[in-house]
């Protein structure tokens, strides 16, 4: 394996061949997914997942949709109101679709990953947290020393609903920042103090929360080197185990909340990649590991050792510990994996709703990958994760010729490593410590289903 240490900032570069891509939580990404994929053939794949006898773990996924407040930047799926009547409506269905899934799966299914997102999760009371992990527990069977995991935003939770996290099995927790400075939350609608925040962090660690995780944006609206300068070096001295640092990518045509943001007001893009360089450094320099996709997390971190050890994961969550699980999404909007195949629940209420008090599984559409989708996702994979692949591991895994199989990906990947972002010998492609950065781009080669559109219409660029 690499030194996955090593990361190189490389501002020309990352000027020169940033483009729009994926993210890769999933390859093929949820664009391509067709409704002609419904409940009935999710039900065919779940029953075929015992032949064998051998059935993976389980990672749940638990969508709450529900926020108090609009962020402008937000482009998650999410449903803005103070009425917390419609979370008890909310939780009704999602107990019943999880009863459904659980009958199909057969009951007491073992699950090693737990994840809470949202929206606001911690919009349902405490009473209601309550009753979804009883029925959970009740439908499915938690591991001792899996990864239940929660996102909060620090503005709307008190310290006894930290610690009933913490009782019910908890034992990650996701921290929503974005920045400290106060003009920049004037600027995107969320206003939320350090000690709010510093709050929320000390309550997981007294109710013992063994990860903490913060998430920044950086190329926000206000946002400058000197500012968030200091947003940096109050979240590094809180100490938390990750940190991600996501991109803000305005897409106001896309999203409407991004319109309320005054374009005027955004970084240059010379500022913005100033950011990120700086962001890097202090960081690095505060002793975190470069995980990959803006993860940054402590060397003794959970994700830091499976990196080291080629155990590493990506999935719709992020990146994990645990290994490729089937995922059982439930929820609106949700999307779950099983076996060879991606799901996704109907993505407004008023559709998710109606499925399951029709007594259907509330599935829109999905996908059943075929043998190229499944090898080019493995290979996704393990360019995210390790920066590395081997090629005699796939011919050996997926009964090919990588070379021929993979000839006009080489060819376009010269290219790449003419610019150093990557080195390619008999063997292996190497991921260089200048690449990481762009590890997107390189990722985006064997994207099979950009490249009727790139071969067109080469990348347009973002920055």
């Amino acid at each position: 394996m690499s030194n996955n240490n090593q990361l190189v900032v490389d501002l020309d570069l990352i000027r020169r061949l940033d483009k729009n891509g994926p993210r890769y939580t999933s390859y093929p990404t949820a664009d391509r997914f067709s409704d002609s994929f419904d409940a009935k053939t999710y039900e065919q794949w779940l029953a075929r997942r015992e032949v064998g006898g051998v059935s993976r773990p389980l990672s749940l996924y638990i969508h709450i949709p529900f926020c108090n407040t609009l962020c402008f930047y937000c482009a998650c799926n999410k449903v803005i109101t103070k009425d917390k009547s419609k979370a008890a409506v909310y939780v009704d269905h999602l107990i019943k679709e999880m009863g459904m899934q659980a009958e199909l799966l057969g009951k007491g299914q073992v699950v090693e990953q737990l994840h809470f997102g949202g929206g606001t999760p911690t919009f349902l009371s405490d009473e209601e947290i309550r009753r979804v992990m009883a029925a959970i527990r009740e439908n499915f069977r938690l591991v001792e020393d899996g990864e239940y995991s929660i996102e909060i935003d620090p503005r709307k939770v008190g310290n006894e609903t930290i610690a009933l996290l913490g009782a019910e099995g908890f034992n990650r927790i996701s921290l929503g920042v974005q920045d400290f400075d106060d003009a920049v939350q004037r600027a995107v609608n969320r206003i939320q103090s350090e000690e709010e925040t510093l709050r929320v962090i000390h309550a997981a660690r007294a109710n013992g929360f063994k990860s903490v995780s913060i998430d920044l944006i950086y190329g926000l609206p206000k946002q400058t080197l000197l500012g968030f300068g200091v947003t940096l070096d109050r979240v590094i001295a809180a100490d938390p185990d990750r940190l991600s640092i996501y991109n803000y990518a305005h897409m106001p045509t896309l999203f409407k909340p991004q319109r309320r943001i005054h374009e005027d007001d955004l970084p240059e893009p010379q500022v913005k990649l100033d950011i990120l360089s700086m962001a890097v450094d202090k960081l690095t320099s505060a002793g975190y590991v470069y995980i990959g996709m803006d993860h940054f997390a402590k060397p003794e971190d959970e994700l830091a050792i499976a990196q080291r050890q080629g155990r590493l994961h990506r999935n719709f969550q992020g990146y994990s510990t645990h290994s490729d699980c089937d995922l059982v999404a439930l929820g609106v909007s949700s999307i779950g994996k099983i076996g060879p195949t991606y799901s996704q629940n109907h993505r407004d209420l008023e559709g998710y709703y109606g499925a399951l008090d029709r007594g259907q599984l509330p599935i829109m559409r999905g996908m059943e990958l075929n043998a190229d989708d499944l090898v080019r996702r493995a290979i996704i994979q393990a360019l995210m994760c390790h920066f590395e692949i081997s090629k005699s591991s796939f011919n050996i895994a997926y009964l090919i010729d990588f070379d021929s199989y993979f000839a006009t990906e080489l060819a376009e990947l010269l290219e790449y490593e003419r610019e150093g972002l990557l080195e390619i010998s008999k063997d292996w492609i190497t991921v260089t410590p200048k690449g990481r950065m762009l590890i997107r781009n390189i990722c985006m080669v064997f994207d099979r289903y950009l490249r009727t559109r790139t071969e067109h219409a080469r990348y347009s660029k973002v920055i």
